[in-house]
């Protein structure tokens, strides 16, 4: 460690998502340091940037490999487009630092393996940032289920489904610098969090479609404003049956347009053997008890009184608290690299499904 308790973090890629998240939830963190920061935009940029969300005394890099040969630096946070998070990422293992990297891990399956195997040899802590684990509801609910509450899960609704939502600023509509639409940009979150609950990673078979529909229309309803259809080159949305080594199954759907009252944030539905769980309308724990149906209903805001507002943490600050307290305390991650490439073949083989029109095989 650079000091006592003190983490010294770099991060490599500097737009949309480091400030809104990484940056903001390090200051907030005690012991963890900005040291570094690397943007392909220039020092102009990264001073603009500094300025802004109030960091100091940040090296400012243009060549992120002045980064990665700094020996203060033990964390790498990497923020960049998805088609760099592979080679990124390996080459900060490498240099010997512990690796934070943006969701999803990379557009290519064998790059995500790549991955894995660089943090073990490196021996090193990977992490991919997988953000609904960490709001109130799931981190309560993950809870319930690692107690056994609910039984054996045996069938789960990974949902993320919008009516109208397409990003259109960045890479989000390019397929070969994206690498997929709404099946891999909130696909990946479903699933995580379908698994996660389960504690099962391993899948068998996937049976999965993905419908490029409305993307070649354009929406002036879409609240971040019209698409050029002709850009628009990933699906709108797709739909997948995932069956479990052990018999479980998971249904996915996802989208980013669809034509469709029945909106769902990126959650879960799940149904065990002696209970079951959705956040329909707010988090519900429904089973039977004396004879009864019983739908419990979790109150998950914090009761206040006067005078006190209790603390709570959650979201991208518990996100990045548990991470730095990793490295800190030398203990896993709560969201470790293998399951998220496990998360990564289920999102491939949905792609791989839909395009030769039939089950594939994991």
């Amino acid at each position: 460690m650079s000091g006592a308790g003190e983490v010294r973090v770099g991060i490599i890629g500097c737009g949309g998502i480091a400030q809104a998240k990484h940056i903001p939830n390090l200051k907030k963190k005690e012991g963890a340091v900005i040291a570094a920061l690397s943007d392909v935009r220039g020092k102009e940029y990264l001073e603009r940037v500094c300025g802004e969300l109030g960091v100091t005394g940040a090296k400012l890099c243009t060549d992120y490999w002045e980064l990665l040969a700094d020996p203060t630096i033990e964390v790498v946070h990497i923020c960049t487009p998805n088609a760099s998070h592979a080679q990124l990422t390996i080459e900060a293992l490498e240099a010997g630092k512990h690796v934070m990297c943006e969701k999803p891990m990379a557009t290519d399956l064998e790059e995500a393996k790549a991955m894995v195997e660089a943090q073990r040899r490196s021996g090193k802590k990977l992490t991919i940032c997988a953000n609904n684990r960490f709001t109130p509801a799931m981190w309560y609910l993950k809870g319930r289920c690692a107690r056994g509450e609910l039984g054996e899960i045996y069938f789960a609704k990974a949902h993320c489904v919008r009516r109208r939502g397409v990003p259109t600023w960045g890479e989000f509509l390019d397929r070969e610098k994206q690498g997929g639409g709404p099946v891999l940009d909130l696909g990946t979150h479903a699933v995580d969090l379908a698994l996660w609950m389960m504690d099962n990673y391993k899948p068998k078979k996937v049976t999965g479609k993905t419908f490029y529909k409305l993307g070649a229309q354009g929406s002036p309803a879409n609240p971040y404003g019209d698409w050029d259809p002709a850009r628009f080159t990933v699906e709108d949305s797709g739909f997948a049956m995932i069956e479990m080594e052990n018999g479980a199954v998971i249904w996915l759907e996802t989208s980013w347009a669809l034509n469709t009252r029945d909106e769902r944030p990126v959650s879960v539905t799940l149904c065990g053997t002696q209970a079951g769980a959705d956040v329909t309308e707010g988090l519900t724990i429904n089973t039977e008890r004396d004879g009864r149906l019983v739908d419990e209903k979790i109150v998950l805001e914090p009761r206040t009184i006067p005078f006190y507002e209790p603390e709570q943490v959650y979201g991208p600050q518990l996100e990045i608290s548990q991470w730095i307290d990793a490295v800190r305390e030398d203990k896993d991650p709560v969201v470790r690299p293998e399951q998220m490439y496990t998360v990564q073949r289920v999102i491939r083989a949905v792609y791989e499904s839909s395009e030769a029109g039939e089950s594939i095989s994991i």
